[in-house]
């Protein structure tokens, strides 16, 4: 079980997507599930527990291998998602030229940043967890992509240094901590970031209301919105009212499914983000903020728009290209889609 994963050979596929899941297959291989299974309900009791301060939750390498398998396919797919938003958003063959991703873990983050951008760059994944930091390099090994990541231990909170780099990534991190180390966080990552900074947390009313916190703090300090608002300027939504988050769709391996207790070949990954440069972004003109409802003839949009508000628009047969993006329209995308003809 402790052997180092192969590195990947000309017949590996080369997305880092498919390069993650076969790493992860090979991690997983030969672990008996009754074991893993237990990993995983000890790493759920932790996590649901009150948040410990001088220990990290992923303590051994069976606590590791559990979290890769039970989230690290999930957080990938969630901040894959907010990546691509960032893109659509960035002046046209943007990409980061440089990564530190905060409380990095096993690194699922760094992998999203190789599935949005190519080429290689230099990446820092900071965490606390050395088993989780080694586990995140030895996944990583198998990659060409991302073989020169540096994988630094450092303490997630007040103290935390960060240096200077194009994209800071802090993804399912702020809910860990307390408030004072959430705004000493965010605060390092605005001032490390010299381009953008991507926070993404579960796409629950707490975990919105940690990302409401992290824009308020980003827009404070000079940044500009991208993504998901098509806008920098207050949330419409009344607090305690509802809450911003949208959903990735994860596949999951036969093992993966053993593991987690599910049946089905795929799970929805729930997720709030917030996206913040220091560029002129060219936003979305609105958000697709819930699931489409497609009736005959007609498609229904929630949309969180530019005039700062929520509005349902309703889409026709009448309106001829556009009802036919709207009928492929997902819940988080763009509206209307930049190819679509304003008919």
């Amino acid at each position: 079980m402790n052997a180092p994963l192969p590195p990947t050979s000309p017949a590996t596929p080369a997305s880092p997507a498919e390069a993650l899941r076969a790493a992860l297959a090979g991690l997983l291989d030969g672990l008996p599930p009754r074991q893993a299974t237990q990993a995983v309900d000890r790493l759920i009791a932790n996590y649901r527990g009150r948040t410990p301060t001088d220990a990290p939750i992923l303590r051994e390498r069976a606590d590791v291998v559990a979290y890769a398998a039970y989230r690290m396919p999930a957080t990938f797919e969630a901040v894959r998602a907010a990546l691509a938003a960032l893109a659509d958003a960035a002046p046209e063959g943007w990409a980061p030229g440089s990564q530190v991703d905060v409380g990095g873990g096993t690194g699922a983050a760094t992998w999203a940043v190789a599935a949005t951008w190519a080429g290689e760059r230099p990446v820092t994944v900071l965490d606390w967890a050395e088993p989780a930091l080694a586990l995140g390099r030895e996944l990583a090994g198998t990659t060409p992509q991302l073989r020169g990541v540096r994988w630094q231990r450092s303490r997630i909170g007040a103290s935390l240094a960060i240096e200077s780099t194009d994209l800071v990534t802090v993804s399912y991190v702020l809910g860990e901590l307390t408030g004072a180390d959430r705004a000493s966080v965010v605060d390092a990552a605005a001032e490390a970031a010299s381009r953008a900074v991507v926070v993404i947390e579960p796409g629950t009313p707490d975990g919105y209301g940690r990302i409401i916190e992290a824009r308020d703090r980003l827009i404070a300090a000079g940044f500009r919105i991208a993504a998901p608002c098509p806008h920098s300027s207050a949330c419409p939504i009344e607090p305690g009212t509802d809450w911003c988050h949208f959903s990735a769709r994860v596949s999951r391996s036969s093992l993966h499914r053993q593991v987690k207790g599910g049946s089905l070949a795929y799970e929805d990954e729930k997720f709030s983000y917030v996206a913040a440069v220091r560029f002129d972004p060219d936003p979305a003109p609105s958000r697709v903020v819930r699931r489409p409802q497609i009736r005959k003839g007609q498609v229904l949009l929630d949309l969180c728009g530019v005039e700062e508000s929520l509005r349902r628009e309703t889409v026709t047969k009448r309106h001829g290209s556009r009802y036919r993006a709207a009928r492929d329209a997902d819940w988080g995308d763009a509206w209307p889609p930049r190819s679509a003809d304003a008919d």
